[in-house]
């Protein structure tokens, strides 16, 4: 998966290394695909820029921006395409980051022959798209399905761009593809202007930044990556841009990934509360204030991007999948699923948006207060129900440990909550029904024979999110049932390096390959036993899995590295750079901070 993305907290796109965008959704994250090749070679669509008679050809991203070049070298010249979704302050303050993608075309020396192709396939390509020209710009119309219309702007004549051959390049030029049609003219200086000032927001936001002196340069594209995956209009999250890119080749491990997970998206404003980007944090607060405008609403698993609470599965049997691999799903049928664990995380990163804005009296209001009481409230309805568990399994509800103590994570975080803003009068009920969790983990999800606590009450599985109890405090890292659940996921989850969530039979089948997020909670938990050479090493390899432009999906294949799973992954560049930060604290820092090191 070596693709690029690009995007604007709008939508986002994905570039391959022949400069052809093979996924994009106009004009959001969860629209239906404009350009899905990535998806099906022959129906997806595509638009590719290329050249005649091409010597080399180098792709990076503009320091610490998502604009990709692509540097184009010829027998006959050189020129460079700048692919980017403009995003940028208004004199205002307010953020233009309009549904739109713009190619803009460099010629650097001579005169070489540029090739276009345009292949548009609306509608996750249930038909090539229409063409009608204008003066202005060509006119791009689904031809089946639900009528769709795109608009595409350009200072190359508009007939040899449809025809596809050669266009000699006497002068720099520019591509605008929009959804909306442009009440004022394109012309080259706006679409240079809008450049400049795209890149001067990323750098400045890249700027504000705090990262880890060490591991600086793929931190930031992580966060810049995170970023990314923000939906502008709410403040919410998605888990991935894309749908149904499969955890294995060839099987039918396929998701769509494109809405927003409240597990995800609390971890990932936790941490942009604590490296400076307050606002991101606020607005996904907001989001969620939202959603439980009544102490009788519960939080769901999920949302979509705009808030919907219904999010239906549905196939596509018309397309032939990633590789061949179907089926092509969209929509996610596990909004209707019971996750306990997302109150935990919830709690959590309302308490981290908290305490790092302690000083501003308006951060924490009744409203938000009333918030916390009722998720609070839930927990101690719930603790003791089954559900589906973090890892989102579709059979019969279970006792998962993680999601037990992800209730005490959320009574925990609760009662210091209360008590830091004067409300103790709750806190004695949070904390004995946290303890009163802790016990029955402790004696339920222990296994004396593995020595390890396992995935759920009764079994002989593993599973890779108990390592997140290091995370959470839920027992001191020194303590050996801690060290003990440790050294049996490496007995038993580890494959070349990698950590399988479970091995576990499930209804799909015994999962194949890792994820990439459990291998940063190993090197995390080993790092936090002392076992610091073991975590270093572990991290200096894991990254080295990253594709050529710093970016991760879900999943790997342990025995070739080849990413797997749906991509960019939110939760794998959260877990990143929360390991990069562990690794550059000192043992005074942690042993100070056990309860949390993030």
């Amino acid at each position: 998966m070596n693709y690029a993305v690009i995007g604007n907290c709008t939508s986002g796109a994905l570039i391959d290394k022949n400069c052809s965008i093979i996924w994009l959704c106009l004009p959001f994250f969860d629209s239906p695909s404009l350009f899905g090749r990535i998806l099906d070679e022959q129906k997806g669509g595509y638009f590719r820029i290329w050249a005649k008679d091409i010597v080399h050809v180098k792709q990076q991203y503009v320091h610490n921006t998502p604009i990709l070049k692509t540097r184009f070298t010829t027998k006959d010249g050189i020129f460079e395409v700048m692919d980017y979704m403009p995003r940028f302050l208004a004199h205002d303050g307010e953020v233009i980051c309009p549904p739109e993608i713009h190619r803009n075309i460099y010629l650097v020396e001579g005169n070489p022959q540029l090739l276009v192709d345009l292949q548009p396939c609306p509608n996750y390509g249930l038909a090539a798209g229409a063409f009608t020209l204008s003066p202005d710009y060509i006119k791009i119309s689904s031809a089946r399905g639900e009528y769709s219309s795109f608009y595409l702007y350009s200072n190359l004549d508009f007939n040899l761009i449809l025809s596809g051959k050669p266009l000699m390049l006497k002068m720099s030029a520019y591509f605008v593809l929009s959804y909306h049609e442009k009440l004022t003219p394109v012309t080259q200086e706006r679409i240079y202007l809008e450049y400049e000032r795209t890149k001067s927001y990323w750098m400045d936001w890249a700027y504000r930044t705090n990262a880890p002196e060490k591991y600086r340069d793929i931190v930031i594209r992580s966060i810049i990556t995170l970023k990314l995956l923000m939906f502008q209009r709410t403040g919410s999250f998605v888990a991935a841009l894309t749908t149904s890119l499969p955890e294995t080749v060839g099987q039918d491990r396929n998701w769509d990934y494109r809405y927003c997970w409240v597990r995800d998206a609390s971890m990932i404003i936790d941490l942009f509360a604590r490296i400076g980007h307050i606002i991101a944090s606020e607005n996904f607060i907001k989001f969620i204030l939202g959603r439980m405008l009544l102490k009788k609403e519960n939080i769901s698993v999920m949302y979509g991007i705009n808030g919907e609470s219904n999010i239906e599965e549905q196939i596509l049997d018309h397309l032939a999948g990633y590789m061949n691999s179907r089926p092509v799903r969209i929509g996610n049928a596990a909004y209707r699923q019971r996750q306990n664990d997302v109150y935990g995380e919830l709690i959590e990163a309302i308490y981290s948006y908290f305490i790092v804005n302690a000083g501003n009296q308006k951060i924490f209001n009744e409203e938000l207060w009333t918030v916390v009481r009722s998720l609070a409230n839930r927990v101690i309805e719930v603790w003791n129900e089954p559900d589906c568990g973090i890892w989102e399994r579709r059979g019969p509800v279970k006792h998962f440990v993680n999601s037990k103590m992800m209730c005490w994570v959320a009574l925990d975080r609760a009662a210091k909550i209360a008590k830091f803003i004067g409300k103790e009068k709750h806190v004695p009920q949070y904390l004995a029904v946290a303890q009163e969790i802790k016990a029955d983990i402790l004696k339920n999800g222990w296994d004396a024979e593995l020595n390890s606590f396992v995935m759920q009450y009764g079994s002989k599985d593993l599973d890779a999110s108990n390592l997140l109890m290091f995370h959470y405090g839920f027992l001191d890292a020194s303590d050996p049932r801690m060290i003990g659940t440790v050294e049996a996921t490496m007995k038993h989850l580890l494959r070349d390096g990698f950590v399988m969530r479970y091995t576990a039979e499930d209804e799909f089948g015994v999962p194949q390959n890792a994820f990439i997020i459990c291998t940063f909670w190993l090197i995390n938990a080993l790092f936090l036993i002392r076992r610091e050479k073991e975590a270093r090493e572990m991290f200096d390899e894991v990254i080295k899995h990253a594709n050529s432009f710093g970016l991760l999906s879900e999943g790997i294949e342990t025995k070739t590295g080849a990413l797997t799973g749906n991509f960019p992954q939110g939760y794998s560049h959260l877990a990143l750079i929360q390991t990069a930060f562990l690794l550059e604290t000192d043992y005074e820092w942690r042993d100070n901070n056990r309860s949390s090191y993030q």
